[in-house]
């Protein structure tokens, strides 16, 4: 890949975005590619523990808290009373990679792979989302279907279709900004 490029995992939660992402993500690295992750989560959630000292920094009303060591560095950012920040800001804040791979998200206007199980008992969301470019299930789907399917259970050709329909960012970023006079 030359430049910087998105590709959106979304589907129902129990569909297996994550567990696709983990076997698909040590594919692509060994294809060669940098991979940066991007998850929604949707509800309040915490990645640090009570009585380390980044949290209690920021317990105590540090906005940013970074925590660095010789083998990685993160930085933790409080909202506060702001509003959740939007997908195309967050996508800015990335270091420089091959790949973003957002999972969730799933109402945004960006480029994306359906993960479908037809056992979750929620109806698909490609035929009302156009932004939906192929759907990885595990059984054959119902009903037609417009978009490329694959097999769930095919890492290697879900890699294939992720490389070859990933979005250029700035293209993503005029969709996501509603910039975009192509549609």
């Amino acid at each position: 890949m030359q430049s910087l490029r998105v590709l959106g995992i979304t589907g129902w939660s129990g569909a297996g975005k994550t567990t696709l992402l983990t076997k698909l993500i040590p594919v692509l690295v060994q294809r060669g590619l940098r991979i940066a992750t991007l998850k929604h989560a949707h509800h309040a959630f915490d990645v640090d523990q009570p009585g380390k000292d980044s949290y209690e920094h920021r317990k105590a009303g540090a906005q940013q808290v970074l925590i660095s060591s010789s083998r990685r560095w993160v930085l933790m950012h409080e909202n506060g009373t702001a509003p959740e920040p939007r997908l195309a800001d967050l996508l800015r804040r990335l270091s420089p990679c091959d790949l973003v791979l957002i999972e969730g998200f799933k109402t945004e206007r960006h480029p994306k792979l359906e993960i479908y199980r037809e056992s979750v008992g929620k109806p698909p969301l490609h035929p009302k989302d156009d932004r939906v470019l192929g759907v990885a299930t595990d059984k054959p789907l119902q009903q037609p279907c417009a978009v490329p399917r694959l097999d769930l259970d095919d890492v290697e050709a879900v890699a294939d279709f992720v490389i070859g329909r990933a979005v250029p960012l700035p293209d993503v970023l005029r969709e996501l900004e509603g910039t975009d006079t192509a549609r």
